[in-house]
């Protein structure tokens, strides 16, 4: 589809990137409004190096500039691979040759309502909101729904996205996506809801709206993109799905309550952000944003809770949704425990529509954007995780046993279990350049880049704690206040993190801080070296000595935003020859390692959109636009295979106040209400039969 360039302006709105109120409002209960929950006296290490001498002594200075004067370890795909420079890649005046996987013409900014994709590819939805999934489900009916309707139907608000092959060619396979939250005043008609007062039904199809949907998908080898199909294997899972809780927290005092007094089962899940697809065939997602959905917080006279509640967001008198009114459990009065049992990683096995999910309690509590797994050079399991909140931090997870190869259920269980007994750790990152060099312009340092070391923080494993102050079940359960405790590094918002299955490196995108920097805020530092940061950036890190070694190295991939202005970067690449970006959120890979990276938010006036990257070679940092999202949209939970493209639009429309004036009508068209849907997208080949992603 041909569309008309859009000059990038920077966006008028009071929220970090370009996110509507509404979106705000539904999705985190409108966090960047609020004050940040992290209000700990962990500094900086700009403030540690400037404060050093006077409060901690000439010893210990001595010790962190030593730190810092080691400089960073150049990255490396594999020990024998060179180590990857800026110089010379992407020269101006002369257009880099594409890598395998990349090569297709970009995709201008643009404010289409539509899914817009390079010439010479096709698209097609695979499935929407409100779509069968399970047997005797209805056809969608946006006036007429009803929960028991919803049961078994396709979820509100898709988010990730695991697509698992059941054959070699991946022909069938297992679509798994994540339902991250509902927006009640663009799912029902405007004159049947109102926000003050919704009804017990509406309420209860909100409920079944959250969670996550499996269903069996085939590819079309012949015509292109994925077809769902009615199977043995689809699945619904949503608010009222019960979940085990394991791990070293189960059972925790911190998580019994009067419907649950063991603290082992939980009914639901929610706010389901990113996720991932584990090496035994299973899929992780984190829940995020689960504190918008209880009520009455700000009424909790104990100080000690009232403190817990607050470091995790949880504030105010009635909900947004006002769920409260229809279950006890979602007031933290009646029942204050109930907060403690979401926030935590959950893990489903869409192999088996019977199985119980699960809650990981070792892996700990907080805003989970998301976590992924990579298996240690010596078998074990290591799974990393962002806080996806302003100044809170990255997580890493190894485990003590040792992977079993093989996809049976018995592998499977034996591989889940790998994820109750191991190490929690926090991340701190130091840079190697003088603090005078981050100024929070942008500007890069001497050495020309954003680069440093950086060290895995223990917090607990097992029934043993490492914070002191902290039992081990308080860990787990109250994450952010122990990690506070040892200062890591506060990040500019932690979302998706992946290990490259090619290169060995770990990516993670960071979306936004527009308030560092301000006053009474953290600083610019090395890793987030810009002030009022409203276009991210994605940083790259490899572990020394392996994958669960407890030191790294790591730089800036990219610092984002429009290539014209002076505070971005892009891997050293000319910036003349590559498509804006802001705001990264979920990343992924191609079969080739290239990096692919979709946006939340877009800070340049444009659509959010796909991204690829290459990370290694000339062509080092080359962003281009592979696709833009409707009106309104979000690009979630990307999947790049050699044969298909996934994306999850998630509330496309969403910029309009209600569903009584829609802004857009994707994917139905006419005057349709906007659905939140997943799309495929492949390239036409010769004589009309699909051809290979990013080749010619």
């Amino acid at each position: 589809m041909s569309v008309e360039p859009q000059r990038l302006l920077p966006l008028l709105t009071s929220h970090p990137g370009g996110r509507s109120s509404v979106t705000c409002e539904y999705r985190c209960g409108n966090a960047c409004a609020h004050p940040e929950p992290n209000t700990s006296d962990n500094e900086y290490f700009g403030d540690v190096a400037k404060n050093v001498l006077s409060r901690r002594g000439a010893l210990k200075a001595s010790a962190v500039m030593a730190a810092a004067a080691g400089g960073f370890a150049a990255l490396s795909g594999t020990a024998a691979a060179a180590p990857v420079h800026a110089e010379g890649r992407g020269k101006p005046g002369k257009p880099a040759q594409s890598v395998p996987g990349t090569d297709f013409d970009p995709v201008p900014p643009n404010t289409t309502d539509a899914v817009v994709i390079p010439e010479g590819y096709d698209q097609r939805v695979v499935i929407r909101w409100g779509d069968p999934v399970l047997p005797g489900a209805p056809e969608f009916d946006f006036r007429n729904q009803t929960a028991a309707a919803q049961e078994k139907q396709f979820g509100y608000n898709n988010d990730f996205v695991g697509l698992i092959p059941q054959d070699p060619l991946g022909i069938s396979n297992l679509l798994v996506v994540n339902h991250e939250y509902t927006t009640e005043v663009h799912m029902f008609p405007v004159d049947q809801y109102d926000p003050q007062n919704p009804t017990e039904e509406q309420v209860k199809i909100a409920w079944a709206a959250h969670g996550l949907s499996v269903v069996q998908a085939f590819r079309d080898p012949v015509h292109g993109g994925l077809r769902v199909v009615p199977s043995y294997f689809n699945r619904r899972i949503t608010l009222n799905t019960e979940f085990e809780v394991r791990g070293p927290a189960a059972g925790s005092p911190y998580l019994k309550t009067s419907a649950d007094p063991t603290g082992k089962v939980v009914r639901g899940t929610q706010n389901n952000c990113a996720g991932s697809v584990t090496p035994w065939g299973t899929v992780l997602s984190g829940e995020e944003n689960v504190n918008q959905y209880f009520a009455n917080a700000g009424a909790v006279t104990d100080p000690v809770q009232a403190a817990r509640l607050k470091r995790y967001g949880f504030s105010g008198a009635a909900s947004t949704r006002k769920w409260e009114r229809f279950d006890k459990r979602w007031d933290v009065t009646k029942e204050p425990n109930e907060p403690n049992r979401f926030g935590w990683v959950v893990e489903i096995d869409p192999h088996d529509p019977h199985s119980k999910p699960i809650k990981h309690t070792h892996l700990g509590r907080f805003k989970h954007e998301g976590a992924a797994v990579k298996i240690a050079e010596d078998g074990r399991v290591v799974a990393y995780s962002g806080d996806d909140e302003r100044f809170e931090y990255i997580y890493k997870y190894v485990s003590n046993g040792k992977f079993k190869k093989g996809n049976s259920a018995h592998a499977r269980r034996h591989n889940s279990s790998l994820l109750d007994d191991g190490t929690l750790y926090v991340g701190r990152f130091t840079g190697d350049s003088p603090v005078g060099e981050i100024d929070g312009t942008g500007k890069l340092p001497a050495d020309g880049e954003f680069d440093g070391t950086g060290e895995w923080i223990p917090l607990a494993a097992g029934n043993k704690s490492f914070v002191d102050g902290f039992t081990a079940e308080e860990v787990y359960v109250f994450t952010r206040q122990a990690a506070d405790k040892v200062m890591p590094t506060k990040m500019d918002r932690p979302e998706d993190i992946e290990p490259n299955p090619v290169n060995g490196r770990i990516y993670c995108a960071l979306t936004n801080n527009s308030d560092r920097g301000a006053a009474g805020k953290g600083g610019p530092d090395e890793v987030n070296p810009r002030n009022g940061n409203r276009n991210g950036h994605v940083l790259e890190f490899e572990e020394v000595g392996g994958a669960t070694a407890t030191r790294f190295n790591w730089r800036l991939l990219l610092v984002c935003g429009d290539p014209k202005t002076a505070d971005t970067y892009f891997g050293g690449f000319d910036k003349a020859q590559v498509s804006p970006i802001s705001c990264p959120d979920n990343v992924a890979f191609d079969p080739h390692g290239n990096l692919w990276i979709s946006t939340d938010g877009n800070a340049l006036g444009s659509n959010d959109g796909l991204f690829s990257v290459p990370v290694t070679g000339p062509e080092r940092g080359k962003v281009q636009q592979f696709l833009s999202v409707p009106a309104g949209g979000e690009a979630c939970g990307p999947v790049v295979t050699s044969d298909v493209v996934l994306v999850a639009v998630q509330h496309p429309g969403e910029d309009a106040p209600n569903s009584g004036s829609p802004t857009s009508h994707w994917p139905d068209g006419g005057d349709s209400q906007p659905r939140p849907s997943i799309v495929s997208v492949w390239r036409k080949g010769p004589r009309g039969r699909p051809g290979k992603i990013g080749t010619r």
